[in-house]
């Protein structure tokens, strides 16, 4: 069946637009001269390259493993406290890498906590937390989210019916799970993995900090006194996110699409003996990516408002927090929104189509993900300098949205692809017999069953935009503080107290939005 020339005609538009970054550091490099085949083939391009790429397949496999566990335990069995489980859980990911970074630097630093918890009992040989195992371990226990919301949407919109009848016949839990219940989740599986990946490879912050050497490290240091290698790398970079997601996309056209409504609740499978060792291994997880820098921010932040507001890097004042408070909010629902319905078209085309026209457009969206954040800016500040047009918009708050959407659109696509796929085609067809029209379709049958993994991909957007910082620096209207950008200023002056108070007041932010826009709405599907 042809897909609608309208969309057609959208996906492409979409494409052409996030496609935007990527032609700006195409054209760059032409304006440089810059000797591409003298830094593709160098040593020196090849060995951050293979750390990059290591990195990212490392932190990638384990963010499958752990976000998908999460996501079962909290949505599809009877653990303990799995209401406000499922609302912790994708709380990490507000965190900026460097704050993560940060945090384990100081628990692992001589004198710090981790020294003084294992002292007692005669530990005092601490593992060095540099190099790729500090960046693993950082970027696992902050990107996971990307796997946990969209499997999390998937398995809420299960239907009970296969997996009864699997146990009926005879197999075990684990049975279920592997050869009935994961078929079903691997598209939201995958979708996760490659954000994590696409992530991993573009961070700065941690890979910085913990003295790993990554292409995204390269590119930054040599932007200012070296600037076409630093647009050689970055074009590589660019090249090898298209690479990943055609292989992505080539694999989710192999894999057997399954077409199951659910008609009720949805199964919650009994842990038995394994319940309190499963709900310990949750709070191993949480405890280390979410309560450990809570807590070094929690003792900062108290020390600040014990201090007197006079002592240098400890005085704290609660009332400048709410102004970027409320911007950080109002800046990460709107991004959500608009990108969701943006990138929607795309979704449509490349899971209902199977379009060849939809996966360019697809692999356009999802490119620019892998791009370093300044780049993005850096690109839409020079349109905005150089085009009459948009001149006008220059440090606008709908020029900083535009940045924003094209930035983390990606995480919204994928997750979008898996809620279109999920709907039986053959509901809209009966809908179509009876005398209902396209639109009549669209928002009676089909946009109600793909609400969980809209959800989903629209809390991704929103949890990344609040933490968003080289756009927000570049783009945003003079006075538009972010509490991500609160959090940076505080570090640069040393004030560790309003540092800590402003990444604590981003988390209960986030997980206000979180409950509200994405998880309360999941209960009832």
């Amino acid at each position: 069946m042809r897909p609608p020339v309208g969309l057609l005609f959208l996906a492409v538009l979409t494409g052409v637009v996030f496609l935007g970054p990527f032609a700006y550091v195409v054209s760059r490099n032409l304006d440089l001269g810059t000797d591409l085949g003298t830094i593709i083939w160098s040593a020196d391009t090849w060995e951050p390259l293979r750390r990059s790429l290591w990195l990212g397949t490392s932190v990638a496999a384990a963010s499958m493993v752990i976000g998908t566990g999460l996501a079962w335990l909290t949505i599809r069995t009877d653990l303990p406290g799995r209401r406000l489980l499922r609302v912790l859980s994708p709380l990490p990911l507000v965190f900026p890498s460097f704050v993560g970074a940060t945090a384990l630097i100081a628990a692992f630093a001589t004198g710090g906590l981790v020294e003084e918890i294992l002292s007692p009992i005669g530990i005092d040989d601490l593992p060095d937390m540099t190099g790729f195992r500090g960046a693993w371990v950082v970027l696992t226990l902050f990107t996971y989210p990307y796997v946990y919301l969209p499997v999390a949407a998937r398995l809420a919109s299960l239907s009970p019916s296969l997996e009864e009848s699997a146990r009926i016949l005879g197999r075990s839990p684990w049975g279920v799970f592997r050869t009935v219940v994961l078929p079903q989740i691997s598209g939201a599986i995958w979708a996760g993995a490659l954000l994590v990946f696409l992530y991993t490879i573009s961070d700065w912050g941690a890979v910085n900090l913990l003295r790993y050497d990554t292409l995204t490290r390269d590119i930054y240091s040599d932007r200012l006194f070296d600037q076409p290698r630093a647009m050689g790398l970055s074009l590589v970079l660019g090249v090898v996110a298209l690479a990943v997601v055609g292989a992505e996309r080539a694999l989710h056209r192999r894999r057997q699409r399954i077409e199951v409504v659910r008609t009720r609740d949805a199964l919650t499978v009994p842990l038995g003996r394994w319940k309190w060792p499963a709900l310990l291994g949750v709070v191993v997880v949480l405890g280390n990516a979410l309560v450990g820098p809570v807590a070094v921010f929690g003792f900062w932040a108290w020390r600040g408002l014990r201090a007197d507001s006079d002592t240098i890097g400890l005085g704290t004042d609660l009332g400048e927090l709410v102004e970027p408070a409320v911007h950080t909010a109002q800046a990460g629902l709107i991004t959500a929104a608009i990108a969701v319905a943006v990138v929607l078209p795309v979704a449509w085309l490349t899971a209902r189509y199977r379009s060849k026209v939809g996966g360019t457009a697809n692999s356009m969206v999802v490119a620019g993900f892998a791009l370093p954040g300044v780049v993005i800016a850096l690109s839409i500040v020079f349109w905005a300098i150089d085009a009459p047009i948009i001149q006008r918009w220059y440090q606008t708050f709908p020029l900083l949205i535009l940045a924003y959407v094209l930035h983390f659109g990606a995480q919204a696509t994928r997750a979008a692809q898996v809620a279109v796929g999920a709907v039986p085609a053959r509901l809209g067809d009966a809908a179509a017999t009876l005398g209902a029209g396209r639109i009549r379709r669209l928002f009676t049958i089909e946009l109600p069953l793909m609400t969980p993994g809209l959800l989903a991909g629209a809390g991704l957007v929103m949890l990344s935009t609040m933490k968003e910082l080289p756009a927000t620096k570049l783009l945003a209207p003079a006075g538009f503080e972010t509490l991500a950008t609160e959090i940076w200023s505080a570090g640069e002056s040393g004030a560790l107290a309003q540092g800590a108070l402003a990444s604590l007041a981003l988390v209960a932010v986030s997980a206000v939005l979180t409950w509200a826009v994405v998880l309360r709405r999941l209960e009832h599907y």
